[in-house]
């Protein structure tokens, strides 16, 4: 085993290829305020705590963010108002009018577990706003465009936007983190995140009562796409589980001024599946209704995802192909999203 450096050299992190997964049974909290602070000791300290949790776990809460309270408390206090319309009035949003999945989608309508029946929520999601004429929209890369949005609900979309835009500074702080875990330059990922593929959703998962099955639950057992999520629960409603390493369901319950952060497909893709992209789902039994609020963070559409040098030697060959990041999570979406899938196949060669 060997240690690498991180930041300026101020600490050694223990390093290797071979990742040791655990049968956990509480997730990893780290602390993010060293990434405010700029010490560069106190960087490498957070940095080692995190690719321990990334190696062992890929799932963490992390505190001392700085993400202004009020934002989030507007975003789910907006959430909670725009789910309570009818259905007649949430569908004029919904995401078949878009051609990049931004908006509406009811109950049932997304499938993350192909073996399942449907998921228990409904959903709202936005992304970086693109016009429409932009040379990269035009040129047909489907995950760019402008966001929908219902008419007569100017401060749903203002609590979104400020989210959206607070969640992308917040990102590139933990962007940062996840490079000096790998051993790298802090700024290493920063030229391929200058227009990312960054979706906001808004979700409202009604409670389930009595005997559940398993194929039709909140949201099915699935991994994310992109390199990380953010993710925004209530306190007091748990429904969260994420898949340990012995193949027991681990309690990622709501905390206080915590958000909880997990590993994404792509970044397990970039470090050759050191890094943990771990299976989870929600349950809600809480007996309330629950809503939460997750930021998936990507890198640019055409950025080329490929095994990090430092992730592979002669008995840890590349797994994965390079593949670009808005190729690969748009041939997740038409998976999951049966009428993004129909659009795709509808949508003239470009």
């Amino acid at each position: 085993m060997k240690e690498l450096p991180t930041g300026n050299g101020a600490r050694l992190i223990k390093a290797g290829l071979d990742p040791v997964r655990v049968p956990f049974d509480q997730i990893p909290v780290i602390d993010l305020e060293a990434m405010f602070s700029g010490d560069a000791e106190a960087k490498a300290a957070l940095a080692e705590s995190l690719r321990k949790a990334c190696t062992e776990v890929g799932f963490l809460y992390i505190k001392n963010h700085h993400f202004p309270k009020h934002v989030l408390e507007a975003a789910f206090a907006e959430a909670e108002r725009y789910f309570a319309q009818s259905d007649e009035d949430k569908m004029q949003a919904h995401v078949s009018k878009s051609t990049n999945l931004r908006g509406y989608a009811a109950m049932l309508e997304e499938n993350t577990d192909p073996t399942a029946r449907g998921d228990l929520h409904e959903s709202f999601d936005i992304a970086l706003e693109v016009p429409a004429d932009d040379p990269d929209v035009l040129a047909g890369k489907v995950l760019y465009g402008p966001n929908q949005w219902p008419e007569n609900r100017p401060a749903f979309r203002h609590a979104l936007e400020t989210y959206h835009a607070e969640m992308i500074k917040l990102s590139h702080h933990l962007l940062h983190a996840f490079a000096l875990a790998l051993g790298l330059e802090e700024t290493y990922f920063d030229a391929m995140v200058t227009k990312p593929l960054a979706t906001l959703r808004v979700l409202h998962y009604p409670p389930q009562f009595g005997e559940i099955d398993e194929r039709q639950i909140g949201i099915g057992a699935h991994s994310d796409y992109e390199c990380f999520t953010i993710l925004a629960q209530q306190v007091g409603i748990p429904a969260l589980q994420v898949l340990n390493a012995a193949g027991e369901w681990i309690a990622a319950d709501p905390m206080e001024d915590c958000f909880v952060v997990n590993v994404g497909d792509q970044m397990a893709r970039w470090t050759n599946d050191l890094f943990a992209s771990t299976v989870h789902r929600a349950i809600n039994r809480s007996g309330k209704e629950r809503y939460s609020i997750p930021f998936f963070f990507g890198p640019n559409y055409d950025t080329i995802v490929e095994v990090l040098p430092s992730c592979v030697d002669e008995a840890h060959p590349a797994k994965y192909p390079p593949i670009s990041s808005g190729d690969y999570v748009n041939g997740r979406f038409t998976a999951t999203f049966a009428s993004y899938a129909s659009q795709q196949q509808d949508a003239p060669a470009v």
